[in-house]
């Protein structure tokens, strides 16, 4: 059963799971924002979460002047499959680490070996 939240509370959820990450972690991130939407693109109706941009890895010398890199968090897909608020705080979390993973260059594949599904 979907959990129903206010647009608020998740953005909150999302800020409490950055504070999780670790500070020198967050001071690596260059030029990205996380942005929360409700809907993904309509293509991909259950994407809980997005990297788009140039990770870190494949930035050269020639990187600049860009609009910042950005992680998405899609609110009504995380709501839809998660049960209550704990839930919600797990799959938001896991979707930041995700996403935040690929700014760093890290690919599904790899996540997967680490467990970050």
């Amino acid at each position: 059963m979907a959990v129903e939240m206010s647009r608020e509370r998740f953005e909150e959820l999302v800020g409490d799971a950055l504070d999780e990450v670790p500070e020198e972690l967050l001071a690596l991130m260059n030029n990205v924002v996380i942005l929360v939407e409700d809907d993904p693109p309509a293509n991909d109706p259950d994407l809980l979460g997005l990297y788009e941009g140039h990770a870190l890895t494949d930035r050269g010398w020639d990187y600049s002047l860009v609009l910042p890199d950005r992680i998405f968090l899609y609110r009504r897909p995380i709501l839809r499959i998660c049960d209550s608020e704990e839930d919600v705080v797990d799959e938001v979390a896991v979707t930041v680490v995700h996403e935040i993973a690929h700014h760093f260059g890290i690919d599904d594949e790899r996540l997967h070996e680490l467990g970050w599904d």
